[in-house]
């Protein structure tokens, strides 16, 4: 049935349902890094991957709490006006270093390490599978040479 989502489709989706879950999750006033979301679905070197599913997040998802590893605001560009994504933050509460990072060690929010393994499991098990991916989201995932979903060619 050509109408059929793939394979690739529906495992993008899953992981892109279990991302954004987390992100809901994720407390006002904290933030959590592409790479822990990452370890949290289990794919400890996903952190591009998340990035890329985050890109794509829709209305609902508090994207403006996912940040680098290194406290920095790298989707900032996605928020409509320049400081957006900062300006959400301050609004929850969250205190910007002098560089302009964010305190990882008094505002971050490992799933991993702050939820229980039971209440991870939970918010990944209720995860709305619902969602709508790009062509681009998958070809990335299936084609990606960073993706841990990356297809290898048959020999």
């Amino acid at each position: 049935m050509p109408d059929e989502p793939s394979s690739a489709t529906n495992q993008a989706a899953t992981l892109a349902a279990h991302v954004y879950a987390l992100v809901r999750a994720c407390p006002a006033g904290r933030v959590t890094t592409y790479g822990w979301l990452a370890k949290a679905v289990g794919y400890p070197r996903g952190a591009r991957m998340v990035g890329w599913i985050m890109n794509e997040s829709p209305q609902g998802v508090p994207a403006q709490r996912v940040i680098n590893s290194k406290g920095e605001l790298s989707g900032n560009w996605a928020f409509n006006t320049p400081g957006g994504m900062r300006k959400l933050l301050e609004e929850e509460g969250i205190v910007f270093t002098g560089d302009s990072r964010v305190d990882l060690k008094r505002y971050g929010w490992d799933p991993s390490r702050d939820l229980t393994p039971e209440a991870l499991q939970h918010i990944l098990n209720t995860a709305d599978n619902n969602v709508p991916v790009s062509k681009r989201l998958v070809d990335l995932m299936k084609n990606d040479a960073a993706s841990p979903l990356r297809e290898t060619p048959s020999t």
